[in-house]
């Protein structure tokens, strides 16, 4: 419980975004001294050099590329035993308010389930994520993810629904006390590309080999960056890769992953 609180309080002060705001208001308030003045001067300056680079520059694919391109898609051949989708994808206080499931950046791993569902009948389906929220753990993704899939094509009985993890550990921990997954059998786990890493490095941790199927990509396979121009766009990308990066680092120092950055 505590490091799931850390976790989200630290990360309202390093999130590139949130950083950058910080900065700036910080160096602003300098400026009003006497003393800190240059210091104030310097800190804008620094900060309004970053905004740039995000702007107008491929700051954030060059973060996430190695995220992404560390674990290759490959079509799944031969038997499946089971899928599994990681949370993520929906925003449930919309879907609350809304009466209609709303998803986000990551919609791709809704299409992708469903897909590969249908694709493979005899695979049990699982579905993983309750609330990643400090405030408002009583809206769950589980509520969001049975709309969405309905309206895929999915039924609700298809899948097997996990609503009480808080982050991916839990995913993978909670997941596999539900279903009790077999020595021997073949899981695909679909996420997106750039949490891959640090989700096959936990399944790994609990037990639990998975296949890897990526999706949700932000970046080009080439590594080459995509310039959008696009302030928020960029700081997007940029913010869920620093965020993996810091997160690899983090499991690694707790034990949670089997390597800081996991290989096929």
């Amino acid at each position: 419980m505590l490091s799931f609180i850390l976790s989200k309080l630290l990360w309202g002060i390093v999130a590139p975004g949130n950083a950058l705001v910080l900065a700036v208001s910080l160096g602003m308030l300098l400026l009003w001294t006497r003393r800190w003045q240059r210091a104030g001067r310097r800190l804008i300056t620094v900060a309004a050099v970053l905004l740039l680079l995000v702007t107008y520059s491929g700051l954030g694919a060059l973060v996430a590329v190695p995220l992404e391109n560390r674990f290759p898609r490959s079509e799944p051949e031969g038997r499946i035993d089971g899928i599994i989708m990681l949370g993520g994808a929906v925003n449930p206080p919309i879907t609350a308010d809304r009466g209609d499931p709303s998803v986000n950046e990551a919609a791709e791993r809704v299409l992708a389930f469903a897909d590969l569902v249908r694709r493979h009948p005899e695979a049990k389906a699982v579905f993983t994520g309750g609330s990643g929220r400090l405030l408002g753990q009583e809206f769950k993704e589980d509520v969001s993810a049975r709309a969405a899939l309905l309206q895929a094509g999915i039924p609700e009985d298809r899948v097997t629904y996990e609503a009480e993890s808080r982050n991916t550990w839990e995913n993978a921990v909670l997941s596999k006390d539900l279903v009790k997954p077999a020595p021997g059998e073949r899981w695909l786990l679909v996420t997106s590309a750039m949490h891959m890493p640090r989700s096959v490095g936990i399944f790994r941790q609990v037990d639990w080999p998975v296949i890897p199927y990526p999706v949700d990509y932000r970046t080009r396979h080439d590594a080459k960056p995509y310039l959008r121009f696009e302030f928020d766009q960029n700081l997007i990308i940029l913010d869920d890769a620093v965020r993996e990066w810091l997160g690899l680092a983090a499991y690694r120092l707790m034990g949670r992953t089997d390597a800081f950055l996991p290989a096929p």
